[in-house]
């Protein structure tokens, strides 16, 4: 089960990202703008996600994803880490959120970090 390590680590691991304390809790940037955020204690993760895929995640796996009231209108998601099947989930979850807040220079420069694939 992925911990709170584990998002550190792989959050940092990706180009130009930063970590900061913000409303008493960690969060990592890319390039300045948020892309993760560790509330509740560090159990579990907001991450960007467009408002229809969110929608699509929390009705498909509600005991792995929710919307936090204040986050509604924002294209935002909470994940439980302990909910999460491995590393490899987590960190397909960070790159993609890392994706959606890089800019367009870092998204030309690691073309392998897109996860984005037409079905």
């Amino acid at each position: 089960m992925p911990d709170a390590e584990d998002v550190r680590s792989i959050a940092l691991s990706l180009p130009e990202t930063t970590e900061k304390i913000a409303w008493s809790m960690p969060t990592f940037r890319v390039a300045g703008k948020m892309f993760v955020t560790m509330p509740e204690e560090e159990t579990s993760i907001a991450v960007r996600c467009p408002k229809e895929e969110r929608d699509e995640l929390v009705l498909a796996e509600p005991e792995k994803f929710w919307i936090a009231d204040h986050e509604a209108s924002f294209a935002w998601v909470r994940a439980r880490l302990a909910a999460l099947d491995d590393t490899d989930e987590l960190r397909a979850i960070l790159t993609d959120s890392w994706h959606q807040a890089a800019p367009p220079r870092l998204l030309d420069a690691h073309p392998e970090l897109s996860l984005r694939t037409a079905d």
